[in-house]
């Protein structure tokens, strides 16, 4: 996934699970409790990940999509001369919690969406222990911010809750930043007839609040050890005076920090199928682009992807 050449890779999965989300009765221990969780649920965005690059989580039994979340990615060697490697991402979620606001007999769902935006950087080194295999240990730090946007909730909830927890509600914010690293080995095989690429992957993100609102502060570790396969080859086709190559895939992540669990599963696996076009032979920025659909699953989920990535 992160190659030598300059990528950039824009993934679109959409995952429905038998899961709920965020519903629950509003008092201010459930709203810190939700607010300390889409810090794990950032952790999903801070690392760069295949499978999980992007969820659009559907509730079913409340029947809307409660937690959206893409990212987009890329990474290089800068050269074999200069075996540094660069990576970085920007990830965008939004986060629909429903809290259930008892009023007498009348019970009343309120409104608190939030939504965040982290990026999350790397700076590594290619040590080549065979020619067609590296070790790549890469230090990663990530920055992330919450707003919380409460409407229609403001009018039923009055004084019901404490002052931090509705101050958070109203125009409440969290701003995070994570420390940590990852370790990668990147076998690359290049034959006329076909290419192999394996990646073997393992991420340490730790995140912390800071200049945030007082109900929402806290920590959560950003871990994932994952593995990534792909296999290219010629289709016989000429498409822009180049060949036309099919694209196999295969990827697996098991979550290991603070995400483990949070959405309903431990691990996520996909596999796709695409095609790749070259346009190497004109004078323009994109020398390849490449468009695969992809099947995602694991515990109680499933769901289908669309990956875009254009070489430069």
């Amino acid at each position: 996934m992160w190659k030598s050449r300059r990528w950039l890779w824009i993934l679109v999965m959409v995952l429905v699970p038998s899961i709920a989300l965020g519903q629950g009765i509003l008092p201010a221990n459930r709203i810190k409790k939700n607010a300390d969780g889409i810090l794990s649920i950032m952790a999903f965005s801070v690392v760069p990940d295949l499978t999980s690059s992007f969820l659009s989580i559907d509730d079913s039994q409340v029947g809307s999509n409660r937690l959206f979340m893409t990212q987009f990615a890329g990474g290089e060697t800068v050269s074999k001369k200069t075996p540094v490697y660069l990576e970085g991402s920007i990830a965008l979620s939004r986060f629909d919690p429903t809290y259930v606001e008892t009023m007498g007999r009348e019970a009343r769902r309120l409104p608190a969406r939030w939504n965040t935006i982290s990026g999350t950087g790397g700076i590594g080194y290619d040590i080549p222990l065979t020619s067609e295999l590296v070790l790549r240990p890469i230090f990663n730090f990530s920055l992330g911010h919450l707003e919380s946007d409460l409407t229609l909730a403001s009018r039923y909830i009055g004084n019901k809750l404490d002052t931090d927890a509705f101050d958070f509600l109203k125009s409440g914010k969290l701003n995070a930043y994570g420390l940590g690293g990852s370790i990668m080995l990147d076998y690359t095989l290049v034959k006329p007839q076909y290419e192999v690429d394996l990646e073997l992957r393992y991420t340490n993100i730790q995140l912390r609040t800071f200049d945030s609102s007082t109900a929402v502060k806290g920590n959560a570790t950003a871990e994932a050890a994952s593995v990534y396969a792909r296999y290219r080859a010629p289709t016989g086709l000429t498409v822009m005076d180049r060949p036309l190559r099919y694209v196999l895939e295969a990827a697996n992540t098991v979550y290991l920090g603070d995400q483990r669990g949070m959405l309903g599963f431990n691990n996520l696996s996909s596999v796709g199928v695409g095609l790749e076009f070259d346009s190497s032979k004109y004078d323009i920025m994109i020398s390849r682009t490449r468009l695969v659909a992809r099947y995602a699953f694991g515990q109680n989920v499933r769901g289908f992807a669309l990956g875009l990535a254009v070489s430069f």
